[in-house]
């Protein structure tokens, strides 16, 4: 049977389209600064850790006059807090303001510590043109499990992703399909029965 996508994910993108990012952000710096933050550690944790800094460092120009020490005792419970204490200092120094702070793929990724996923998180949550499809862990088990692309590496998952849907979709696409793996889709024990896009997916029709 021939899967007609735009169609099929309706009901997801009715349930999460519109849902903002677990990471709780105020504005654009500290979206930025948590999107950097969370890589390979729990948006719980992150959202935590983010009170503290933020009030010390409540702007991109205060992170700019930060020492890298300073930045590391703030971060030091999250994982990998060396080399993200290092972006962070590298990226305010960069940036220097938050009007500063870019809207585009190509200007996000030369920022240090934010690869493609990290950017079309940013450029998302800030309602800018999405160039790009949100592909997360939970992106990355959701996805070939439907069967609406196939591999293991994120960039070639997203490249399918954009050529299934059209562009207008992407922003909602990648975060859908993250917030399903997040809550019915899991690693282990997934609540097939409950997900709205059982008929159909691949893994629970196999």
């Amino acid at each position: 049977m021939e899967k007609h996508w735009v169609e099929s994910i309706a009901p997801l993108i009715r349930q999460y389209g519109k849902r903002k990012h677990p990471l709780d952000y105020a504005n654009r710096y500290q979206l930025v600064v948590m999107v950097i933050l969370s890589a390979q550690d729990s948006d719980k944790h992150i959202n935590e850790v983010a009170k503290d800094f933020f009030k010390s460092y409540p702007t991109m120009a205060d992170l700019a006059k930060a020492s890298l020490e300073d930045i590391q005792r703030l971060i030091g419970s999250v994982r990998n807090f060396g080399n993200k204490s290092n972006w962070l200092y590298k990226l305010a120094g960069t940036v220097g303001d938050d009007s500063k702070i870019p809207t585009t793929m190509a200007e996000l990724t030369k920022l240090p510590g934010i690869g493609r996923k990290s950017a079309n998180v940013i450029i998302r949550e800030s309602g800018d043109v999405a160039e790009g499809i949100i592909v997360d862990l939970h992106v990355l088990r959701v996805a070939p499990r439907l069967g609406v692309a196939a591999g293991t590496k994120p960039e070639k998952v997203e490249k399918q992703l954009m050529e299934v849907f059209p562009a207008s979709m992407w922003n909602e696409v990648g975060m859908s399909l993250s917030f399903l793996g997040r809550e019915t889709c899991r690693p282990t024990n997934p609540k097939c029965p409950n997900c709205v896009m059982k008929t159909v997916c691949d893994y629970y029709n196999s």
